[in-house]
């Protein structure tokens, strides 16, 4: 009989059913904004021109929810341990993004009316809060002197997307292009993946 008694020691949560959940809600995101695309009722070029708006914008949300897909899967891959607080986290992200398809499709279909995209400006800027909260939470947890807390740092380029998300909201009550000119530019910012966790 062995006198060795059972390892007790709890064991880190793993990170991959977050990045499996992740990766299934963000797919169904994207699949419910290309069934939002409706065919013209005409059966020319004309008529296919008329769903322009809509078409931008699913383009632009497409784009969107891309960049948090690739980001989300550099900063997991950076992270060694999760918790319950980062799974919370995590799933307050992907509420903010489950939403986007609705607003994507009232901005389109209102020809970027000013409330339409005012909203629409809300649900880029919520996802972008709840994003920097999982970046947070992961630090916490892995802390500052890990690869993530080096690479994300005082994590500047986040900080200067929410104020432009917070500009483009208030451009919108006076020129609503001029607000999605803001919600492009931060997407152009993020387009390419976070090099700060690919250097580190």
């Amino acid at each position: 009989m062995s006198d060795r008694s059972p390892d007790t020691t709890p064991k880190p949560l793993g990170k991959g059913r977050i990045e499996a959940f992740s990766d299934g809600v963000i797919a169904i995101i994207i699949t419910i904004m290309v069934l939002e695309l409706k065919t013209p009722e005409g059966f020319d070029l004309q008529a296919l021109s008329t769903l322009w708006p809509t078409f931008s914008m699913y383009v632009l949300s497409f784009v969107y929810v891309g960049i948090y897909w690739n980001n989300h899967h550099h900063m997991l891959h950076a992270a060694h341990r999760v918790s319950g607080g980062v799974m919370w986290a995590n799933l307050h992200l992907l509420f903010w993004l489950s939403l986007v398809p609705f607003t994507t499709r009232w901005m389109g279909e209102s020809h970027f009316a000013t409330w339409p995209v005012a909203v629409y400006g809300a649900s880029l800027f919520m996802p972008a809060i709840a994003y920097t909260i999982l970046v947070r939470r992961l630090i916490a947890v892995n802390g500052r002197d890990s690869e993530l807390g080096r690479a994300i740092g005082g994590d500047v380029k986040g900080i200067v997307s929410l104020v432009i998300y917070a500009l483009g909201i208030a451009l919108s009550f006076w020129q609503p292009l001029a607000g999605l000119a803001c919600y492009v530019t931060v997407a152009l910012v993020w387009l390419v993946p976070d090099r700060r966790i690919e250097r580190t």
